[in-house]
């Protein structure tokens, strides 16, 4: 049953992707940065139905703030958690930490955000995860979490899965990580992923 609801999310969230781009096609006219569809990609962050518990250690609000030096456009952005399919949520922020992923603060933790890479205008999606495929073995990220506590990792490696790979999301044996999604370019028909390893 779980499998099951996770592809009817993809899906609808994939519909709502498809409308959201179709419309914003129709208004925003030539691309961005060589970009010919010109509007917002189809987004579908994987839908994990099994939540985590906070754990005892964080703080009771679970929101994060992510830094990537590397990146502009991100700079003590904040990060609420929310489902795969909170178009709001992935409209109005950065990024977006997926619900039933961990928490750095945990052991063994697979932090999963995930991120538009064109978002809307005018928002703090804009163009967020643009430039998420520059980063490099080795660059810094950095997650605090609301008590100002701040966990460094260190890119490790880079990916492209198909939008349904839900293996991204699970733990990695050894490792506690963060993974960092967006979309490939020209068409948006993949995921990219940025995985990095906790250092501090």
């Amino acid at each position: 049953m779980r499998a099951k609801d996770i592809v009817l999310s993809l899906i609808s969230l994939a519909l709502i992707g498809a409308g959201v781009f179709l419309i914003a096609t129709f208004f925003m006219g030539s691309g961005l940065g060589g970009d010919s569809s010109g509007g917002q990609q189809d987004f579908t962050p994987p839908i994990v139905k099994e939540t985590t518990t906070v754990s005892e250690k964080g703080p009771s609000d679970n929101t994060l703030r992510l830094t990537i030096p590397k990146m502009d456009k991100i700079s003590d952005a904040e990060i609420p958690t929310a489902e795969g399919n909170d178009e709001e949520k992935l409209k109005n922020y950065a990024a977006i930490h997926l619900e039933g992923t961990d928490y750095p603060w945990e052991k063994g933790s697979n932090v999963y955000i995930a991120g538009h890479r064109l978002g809307y205008p005018e928002t703090s999606s804009f163009l967020a995860f643009y430039d998420l495929d520059n980063l490099e073995k080795g660059d810094v990220v950095i997650v605090a979490d609301a008590d100002g506590t701040e966990y460094t990792y260190e890119v490790y490696q880079e990916t492209i899965v198909g939008p349904f790979d839900l293996s991204v999301t699970e733990p990695v044996e050894g490792k506690d990580v963060l993974t960092l999604q967006t979309c490939t370019l020209p068409d948006y028909s993949q995921r990219l992923i940025v995985q990095a390893e906790k250092v501090v």
